[in-house]
């Protein structure tokens, strides 16, 4: 069993990942000093057991790494899975200045880019398993990101040199993170990036019209459930044909994933998804909201008019 946790951070992203393995990975934050100790008492708990934690920032925006420098403190990031930039700001918060000093630091900074490999994200051996974890891009050579890096650099826009990370249990279920790639750069990198069936996808940009995820991604990608972020209401694209479960809704969203089934819970206690089976789980992390099983074949979509 792996466990996969979105929390309900606002305007912004912060996830972890139990593995079924000697693995805990953290995937961005959005820290305040109001709900920090609650989040990262919780971190502390599900990692107790675990051999290696590392920590993965999918782009230099405040609110993927806000309160950064409250987690490093309390749980001091050792191993910092970055795209490789050279980010400046105008107005340089505590969390940027402590993003920099982690992503800088070539002992604790891993640079993550298309195809790469580390022990023990995807590679194992006789001390301890993989983690199930592939870095589809970026890929560092292509033109588009080349010149998304270069504007990163420049302090004018960080979104498009987001990480596209997927997180696999063997035999069972798919889960991929877009960091917040925009619109028409997923659309200009579409013939560069392999995407194969994803059970659970987290929509770009929290979900935002902008990060909408192009038909020329989801055809191959043919997600089961894809989980729309907390951007406001009037801002989120829906993906009409596609089954969703709306985070600004459901507040936290837990996923429990067993053999080929993923168990959903969310903190929200109205919350409902008829487009889930229940399976009587109860309510072993929040309130138990229902199951899917795992497809493991290419299913096309038929999509409302």
């Amino acid at each position: 069993m792996s466990i996969v946790k979105s929390f309900a951070v606002a305007n912004g992203d912060m996830f972890y990942i139990k593995h079924n393995s000697g693995n805990f990975t953290i995937i961005d934050c959005n820290l305040s000093a109001s709900d920090a100790s609650a989040r990262i008492g919780e971190l502390k708990r599900e990692s107790l057991n675990k051999g290696v934690t590392r920590f993965i920032s999918t782009h230099p925006d405040q609110d993927h790494f806000g309160g950064i420098e409250l987690l490093d403190d309390e749980m001091p990031i050792a191993n910092f899975y970055v795209v490789k930039n050279r980010a400046i700001k105008e107005v340089e918060t505590e969390s940027f200045k402590r993003y920099r000093s982690l992503r800088d630091d070539t002992a604790k900074a891993f640079y993550m880019h298309k195809g790469c490999s580390r022990k023990w994200m995807n590679l194992s051996d006789a001390e301890r398993g993989a983690s199930g974890i592939n870095v589809l891009w970026p890929d560092t050579g292509n033109s588009d990101f080349k010149g998304a890096l270069a504007a990163c650099n420049a302090g004018e826009s960080f979104n498009n040199i987001s990480a596209v990370i997927r997180y696999a249990v063997a035999d069972g279920a798919s889960v991929m993170w877009l960091g917040d790639l925009e619109h028409d750069f997923m659309e200009a990198i579409a013939d560069h990036i392999h995407l194969e069936k994803t059970t659970v996808v987290f929509g770009s940009h929290h979900g935002r019209e902008s990060g909408k995820i192009p038909d020329s991604w989801l055809e191959k990608l043919d997600p089961q459930i894809i989980i729309i972020g907390e951007a406001p209401s009037r801002h989120l694209h829906y993906y009409t044909g596609y089954e969703t479960i709306t985070q600004n809704r459901a507040g936290d969203i837990t996923m429990e994933c067993v053999g080929n089934k993923i168990h959903f819970y969310v903190s929200s206690s109205n919350y409902t998804a008829d487009h889930l089976i229940d399976e009587q789980r109860g309510n072993a992390f929040d309130n138990y909201i229902g199951s899917i099983t795992v497809e493991t074949e290419y299913t096309p979509q038929v999509k409302a008019a």
